[in-house]
């Protein structure tokens, strides 16, 4: 942790001082039929061994019990969780990931009616800033809080020269009644302050918020860039104040689409990584527990604000935007070159990983996907000749996160807007065929092309494996590399197109997409197609540790418990999923259609 608090503290967010009897539930190792992942499930989890339970050791010392679980075969060899969590008002689950024991909390609308006791002393909550999270997080906070019968204020805090009070106002959040203001007057009068502006105005600004919280208050980030600006500057965070983070696993947009179709379907939401790095009252992890809870989070999973900001910088660089960015610009124009029209070169490229692809990973897993193609060997020779010029800059990438090189990047970026603004997306002509092509679409016809499937499965394994080589756990690994993408971002980007997909993001995002994903396109072209071009043999290795990886099991125990909702893309045209409730055995699955 940054510093050492007055009541137990350490980065790890969760340590106990209690710890409930943990719910230890069933896992299925069968990957032959996988039930639906997406933004909107928890974690299957497996029960384990009952030795393994005795022997844990909570963080306060004292012996871990196990709670009750079902009589069926123990799951060998899982590992304990190397993350507790600290709660005194909610349950915690014992999970069984790919062999790793992890908690997590799981969410539900029914569980508002304990928010009065994890926000206990919390009156006055600020949302600070009106970006991609502002205006859906104070939003499904204010229904939850209302749903929940408490009288807690959410209150919106802007410049008063902001354009964005207009926007506010139009959520009904207003100056007559408190629930919108100056940016210091909110901060000053708030409880829980959620810090919710740009990484830059962060980096900015961060000593004079910390200056205006009134001591007890707690600092609310979704994001961990905050300490990595603050590691770098040398600074350390007030001892007296709470320090949480609450991270919901997708943009703002899927976060307060998915909580508003959840009222009427059985709840639903975007999952959610929580820690505490300080906690100076002694109730910080609940309090982070209940703002997870009343955003519609399925699940929470425990994490630190370091572990966070790596994962989240980094995979917004690579998978999630740049690298896909980057990997359907090259394959556009080498299948251009090879004779194909625009029209059919885009519905190979973009299409084909936004529709197909994206639809096959949330519902079945990557490895599916290679079940799933009509030419194997096509397939594996692009995965193989990509892995490695994909995890090259992955590498480099994840390395420059964690020195905080990135940050200092995104810093001085932000700093030259006035006279280099950040330029626009989906302006080149290629992006001008995809929207006639999104215009003319008819699902059923997008191809799944074989080659396109291996790049884009080489680069999201390539990410999978450097989070795993650099310590992440498989609950983080799964939700920023995989679950965020075919969940979250790419329904957007097969309804809107790239731009309305990156340029829905943080700064911090949009110019990591930006500065990585010409990276992605050149190693691609340079030396993955070359490989190709020139008859390079497939490495039997990358082949075999792609079919055998424990990834797969990982992200088949996200797949099994998911309330009948997928997301629904105003304005869309189709959606990221549209499958049969049959396969799933869930009931009448929730139309994906716009609206």
């Amino acid at each position: 942790a940054t510093n050492t608090p007055p009541h137990s503290r350490d980065p790890s967010a969760t340590l106990a001082r209690t710890t409930p009897a943990a719910h230890v539930l069933v896992c299925s190792h069968t990957l032959g039929t996988m039930s639906a992942m997406s933004a909107t499930r928890a974690f299957v989890a497996a029960p384990v061994a009952a030795k393994l339970s005795a022997s844990r050791k909570s963080t306060s010392g004292k012996p871990y019990k196990a709670g009750a679980r079902r009589s069926v075969a123990v799951c060998a060899k899982t590992s304990a969780p190397e993350l507790d969590i600290n709660t005194k008002v909610f349950e915690k689950e014992l999970v069984d990931v790919a062999g790793e024991g992890e908690y997590i909390v799981r969410g539900g609308r029914h569980l508002f009616e304990k928010l009065p006791e994890a926000l206990k002393g919390i009156n006055t909550i600020g949302v600070i800033g009106w970006g991609s999270q502002a205006p859906a997080q104070a939003q499904n906070f204010r229904d939850s809080l209302k749903e929940a019968g408490m009288d807690t204020k959410i209150c919106i805090g802007l410049r008063p020269s902001s354009k964005s009070n207009d926007e506010a106002r139009a959520c009904g959040f207003t100056e007559e009644d408190g629930t919108l203001g100056e940016t210091f007057d909110i901060i000053a009068k708030s409880d829980l302050v959620m810090l919710l502006i740009s990484d830059a105005a962060q980096a900015k600004m961060y000593p004079r918020i910390l200056a205006a919280m009134k001591p007890g208050a707690t600092l609310g980030l979704s994001h961990g860039f905050l300490l990595g600006v603050m590691a770098s500057d040398g600074e350390t965070f007030r001892e007296d104040i709470n320090v949480v983070l609450v991270a919901p696993k997708g943009m703002g947009p899927s976060v307060r689409r998915l909580y508003e179709q959840g009222k009427d379907v059985g709840g639903s939401g975007i999952n959610a990584s929580f820690a505490v790095h300080q906690d100076a009252t002694g109730n910080a992890t609940d309090i982070a527990l209940g703002w997870s809870v009343a955003l519609g989070s399925p699940f929470t999973f425990a994490t630190t604000l370091e572990m966070e900001y790596r994962s989240d910088i980094f995979g917004e660089r690579g998978i999630l935007l740049g690298g896909v960015h980057g990997i359907v610009e090259s394959l556009y124009r080498r299948y251009v070159k090879e004779g194909m029209s625009e029209e059919d070169a885009f519905k190979n490229t973009v299409e084909c990983i936004t529709g197909p692809i994206t639809k096959t990973i949330s519902t079945k897993g990557i490895k599916a996907v290679y079940e799933a193609v009509s030419d194997k060997a096509e397939f594996m020779k692009a995965y193989s000749a990509s892995y490695m010029p994909c995890k090259d800059i992955l590498y480099e990438c994840y390395e420059e996160v964690q020195s905080t090189n990135e940050i200092r990047s995104v810093v001085m970026a932000c700093e030259r807007f006035d006279t280099f603004p950040m330029g626009k997306v989906g302006t080149s002509a290629m992006w001008k065929v995809g929207e006639k092509v999104r215009a003319e679409r008819v699902e059923e016809d997008i191809p799944l092309n074989s080659f396109t499937a291996g790049v884009y499965c080489a680069c999201m394994m390539a990410q999978i494996d450097t989070l795993r080589e650099k310590g992440h756990s498989f609950s983080e690994v799964c939700n920023e590399s995989v679950i965020e993408a075919v969940d979250s971002l790419n329904p957007y980007m097969h309804a809107r197109g790239v731009a309305f997909m990156v340029d829905n993001c943080s700064y911090t995002a949009r110019l990591g997409s930006r500065k990585w994903a010409p990276r992605f396109d050149y190693n691609l072209e340079q030396q993955a197609y070359v490989a190709v071009d020139q008859g390079a043999a497939v490495d039997k290795e990358i082949e075999s540790k792609f079919l055998n990886n424990p990834a797969h099991i990982a992200i088949a125990n996200c797949c099994a418990l998911r309330p009948s909702v997928d997301i629904s893309v105003k304005f869309g045209v189709g959606s990221a999923r549209d499958v049969e409730s049959a396969d799933f055995k869930m009931g009448d699955k929730a139309t994906a259609d716009a609206k």
